[in-house]
């Protein structure tokens, strides 16, 4: 818990801003869930024909897992892409259900002699509804509210990995340095937060369904407008892309985090502003967030590019792979800069002792121990035209079972202590020297270069030429040791991430 401490009171600024994120967030996903949900709550309890229909469809989006979700609204216009807008989508689809069903609850609940004493009164239908029915039903919409806030605290952790912000970040953030110090520090704050506003929604639930609709209620009711209203304002600044400012994104493993954190200083050195979208999920998520202009540029790798990104058949030359992935970009109105220096090739990997006890060099001398070995794999490598497919048939694997499919960075780890014989990792990984793990030589050559280098939208290249120029500066300059130092310093070390980009370009410069 010491630790912890410490690194909330060093990263206090930044812990501030994902906390309002985060609360602005779910605030403003509860709000318009409540504002959809009630009336529709209502239309259904007065019309119990369509009230089945209704519930059935909210019910299938609560059936539908949140990271799934945020994947299908990445390609939907308007409501789609990287960031607060499809995250804000989802948050709401996912407070639905809860409302309308306690809304239709509340109302169903009502005695029928309380209404028909209202229309013996002369009360029109919406007279009946204001005065009597919602008043009478309010606590379990409440209760409805309840849920809904509670799910959203939760959902809106998992929403940092399509860059839409929040205490998410430090979750992803620890889980790819494998730090549980950086995920406590996000894990935590999100626990207090949820438990906060069950609790307080809890107490007001107690006080509306015991009819204390006193001074208290209605004071506790204008406090929270009043907190909720200032953190719209202070967090909604935040949210948006600040003027003139360049948007730099990075895929979610160390190196990415890295390597995003010495492009978007690269630019600041230059006098520019600069946002960090870092933690995105993975390639085709940055691929997709640059086309549609949710980030300004990121990291890449030429093989990766070329293969997953393009669809292109593997090529093994380095220059003719670069070549054809600047093409391939340039017809999208993308830039792909010089490259980095280091190829950051798929490393097939298996344990030191392993290696040496059996003599293993190449993929080839492991495919004749596949039959009894278990594999784990990252989820990109399971799918990929350059991944796992096309490497069982180039070496002839023969697993005894599919692989198990984990995070990239954790796959080390499972490596390391026995729990998979073989896995798929990063060349340039600082784990693999930690752990004692041996890289096997792709002795048929199936992987392809992977040349590390920026890409960029094209416009805003050409609108901010001191940004070109600074990214430009980075060509040749990281070497595979380079990168493999930094990433020992964030993995084994758990060094801060921005302090480690900092120091290497206070090197270079």
């Amino acid at each position: 818990m010491k630790a912890v401490l410490t690194f909330w009171a060093l990263h206090r600024g930044e812990l501030a801003a994902l906390l309002g994120q985060h609360v602005l967030l779910v605030a403003t996903a509860t709000l318009v869930a409540v504002a959809l949900g009630v009336p529709l709550g209502i239309f259904a309890a007065r019309r119990p024909r369509v009230a089945a229909p209704i519930v059935a469809c909210a019910n299938i989006v609560q059936t539908v897992p949140s990271l799934a979700m945020f994947g299908f609204l990445l390609p939907v216009p308007l409501v789609g892409g990287v960031g607060a807008r499809a995250a804000l989508v989802v948050l709401i689809l996912y407070g639905l259900l809860p409302i309308v069903r306690t809304t239709i609850a509340g109302l169903r609940g009502i005695d029928p002699s309380i209404r028909d004493a209202g229309i013996a009164m002369g009360m029109t239908s919406g007279e009946l509804l204001r005065q009597v029915e919602l008043p009478l039903a309010l606590p379990s919409i409440v209760a409805g509210v309840r849920v809904a806030a509670v799910v959203g605290v939760g959902s809106a952790t998992i929403a940092a990995a399509i860059g839409a912000g929040g205490l998410g970040e430090y979750i992803y953030r620890g889980l790819s340095m494998v730090d549980t110090t950086v995920i406590l520090a996000g894990a935590i704050p999100a626990a207090l937060l949820a438990l906060s506003v069950d609790g307080a929604l809890l107490w007001l639930e107690r006080q509306l369904s015991a009819r204390r609709r006193t001074r208290s209620v209605r004071t506790a009711l204008g406090a929270a407008a009043a907190v909720m209203v200032i953190v719209l304002i202070s967090s909604g600044a935040a949210s948006g892309r600040a003027h003139g400012a360049m948007v730099v994104g990075s895929k979610n493993f160390t190196e990415q985090l890295i390597l995003g954190e010495v492009v978007a200083q690269s630019i600041e050195r230059e006098g520019i502003p600069v946002q960090r979208r870092m933690n995105l999920g993975g390639t085709l998520i940055c691929d997709r967030a640059l086309l549609n202009g949710d980030i300004d540029a990121y990291v890449e790798y030429t093989g990766t590019a070329l293969t997953a990104v393009f669809h292109q058949p593997i090529q093994p030359d380095s220059s003719t792979v670069f070549a054809a992935v600047r093409a391939l970009y340039a017809r999208t109105g993308r830039t792909l800069l010089p490259a980095l220096g280091f190829n950051n090739t798929f490393a097939i990997l298996v344990r030191g002792d392993e290696a040496r006890s059996r003599r293993l060099q190449t993929i080839e001398d492991a495919a004749r121990e596949s039959s009894h070995w278990r594999a784990g794999f990252g989820y990109e490598f399971v799918g990929r035209p350059d991944g796992y497919p096309g490497l069982v048939a180039a070496y002839g694997l023969r697993f005894p079972q599919p692989p198990r499919v984990m995070d990239l960075t954790l796959s080390y780890r499972a490596l390391a202590s026995g729990q998979v014989d073989l896995i798929a990792g990063d060349a340039t990984a600082g784990l693999i020297k930690a752990l004692d793990l041996v890289q096997l030589e792709d002795n048929r050559h199936y992987f392809p270069p992977y040349d590390a280098a920026v890409v960029a939208r094209a416009e805003t290249l050409l609108r901010q030429p001191k940004a070109r120029a600074a990214l430009e500066r980075l060509a040749g300059r990281i070497s595979a040791a380079d990168m493999r130092a930094m990433n020992y310093a964030a993995d084994v070390e758990h060094q801060d991430i921005t302090a480690i980009a900092r120091t290497f370009l206070s090197r270079i410069h």
